[in-house]
């Protein structure tokens, strides 16, 4: 007993993972290509603690958001969560210490996050969240820019089979309020838009005795809505006609400047309703079945909820461990790692002379590595090989007699002498 007890303690938690070298390799390579679509808008990275006062969460999610995340209290007796998602504490960050700076203020993040879920494909207890914010404007430009970035990121990955989704919520809640359906109605029935159950959703609906033919417009808004259907439809609504031209602009920008052909205007989209104020969006990878979504984001407001000033924001959170479980379901290969240079000493004698020689190389940026095992040449070389490198320097009693040293090319076979005066020049 005491022993399964020690073997169970001694394996990993359920929901998170360990990285082989090679996931590892693949997960740096794409974050690095999302760090540098980010940086080509103008964005600028930021990190906030991995845990943080519980409220914080709570404030922006509600207190059901507890049963789903780990919260506990430390030694002083304060309620501290670990972070489920970083909008929230970035939010906090600007408010505490960035309201000053020069709008728009641009950030993006990389973090960890953690949540109490239930582990499914895609889906873990610890997991990679990458997202941003844009704060001090809510112009129809900036709002364009910011999904055209979210949708290059995926593209720049190698993504072709993603679908862009927008939606607005401002327009949602006023066609709620035209067929007369209260806040209280609205909770029942967001969860049914949002999990596409049209069905259940009618019958819901013609249980709270709103009449056919207001269902049936509904139905037909969130399944096939364009800009025009929705202006005929709110026309009577002088409020929220600035708002469907603005939605309209920011379309037209996405499809006519950042040249996005597979758009579609989808009023299903539910998402935090609570804070979300406007332009909603969603990205999705139909390749990953049911849990499809990659990236999702818009228009909110959480500077005000924090006591901060009010300011125009926007942002969204990237799937980071989904986008490349979808990129390995779209078979797209990833670079592989290699190194500059593998030294093998032939001998014992020629060890301290492959030291120095490495130590220089590394030196002068270049990534080298070399044979600690004492391994006769050809097993030297078959491990060169099995680590990519790109050249071997072979260093042996008669090369050091001389001052030179073989170099030979892995990937043409060619061999040949340099001198280890001219090495730095030859190599670079």
């Amino acid at each position: 007993m005491i022993y399964l007890f020690q073997r169970f303690v001694y394996q990993i938690p359920r929901g998170t993972r360990d990285f082989t070298i090679i996931e590892m390799q693949n997960r740096r390579y794409v974050e690095e290509k999302i760090r540098s679509t980010f940086e080509s808008y103008g964005y600028k990275e930021v990190q906030t603690p991995t845990f943080e006062n519980l409220e914080l969460f709570t404030a922006k999610s509600g207190e059901g958001i507890i049963d789903e995340i780990y919260s506990f209290k430390d030694k002083g007796g304060r309620d501290l969560a670990l972070r489920p998602e970083l909008t929230a504490p970035v939010i906090r960050f600007y408010v505490e210490k960035l309201q000053m700076e020069p709008k728009p203020l641009k950030l993006y993040y990389f973090g960890n996050c953690y949540r109490y879920d239930r582990p499914q494909k895609g889906r873990y207890r610890e997991f990679t969240q990458a997202g941003c914010e844009i704060i001090g404007t809510d112009t129809p430009e900036s709002t364009a820019e910011l999904i055209s970035m979210a949708y290059n990121i995926l593209k720049n990955l190698g993504l072709k089979k993603i679908r862009l989704k927008v939606g607005n919520l401002i327009i949602l809640k006023e066609i709620f309020k035209k067929i007369k359906l209260t806040e209280e109605k609205q909770k029942y029935i967001i969860p049914l838009i949002d999990k596409n159950l049209y069905e259940e959703l009618m019958n819901a609906m013609s249980e709270f005795r709103i009449n056919q033919k207001d269902i049936s417009e509904f139905i037909d808004i969130l399944e096939n809505s364009d800009i025009e259907k929705l202006r005929n439809y709110l026309k009577d609504n002088k409020n929220v006609l600035d708002e469907i031209e603005k939605f309209e602009k920011i379309k037209n920008l996405l499809e006519n400047s950042y040249k996005i052909s597979d758009l579609s205007v989808k009023m299903s989209i539910v998402r935090g309703l609570d804070y979300y104020t406007g332009t909603v969006f969603e990205i999705e990878a139909p390749c990953l079945g049911a849990e499809s979504q990659l990236c999702g984001g818009g228009v909110y407001e959480l500077i005000e909820l924090f006591d901060g000033r009010p300011s125009g924001q926007a942002g969204f959170a990237l799937g980071f461990d989904r986008t490349i479980i979808a990129m390995g379901e779209e078979k797209i290969v990833f670079p592989k790692k290699t190194i500059d240079l593998y030294i093998i000493p032939i001998d014992e004698k020629t060890i301290l002379k492959a030291v120095e020689i490495a130590e220089n190389l590394r030196k002068n940026g270049l990534n080298v590595d070399m044979d600690l095992l004492r391994r006769n040449i050809g097993k030297a070389l078959k491990y060169a090989s099995s680590i990519n490198a790109k050249k071997v320097i072979i260093i042996g009693p008669d090369e050091i007699e001389k001052n030179v040293v073989s170099i030979k090319d892995m990937k043409t076979g060619k061999q040949e002498t340099v001198k280890i005066d001219d090495l730095i020049n030859f190599l670079k």
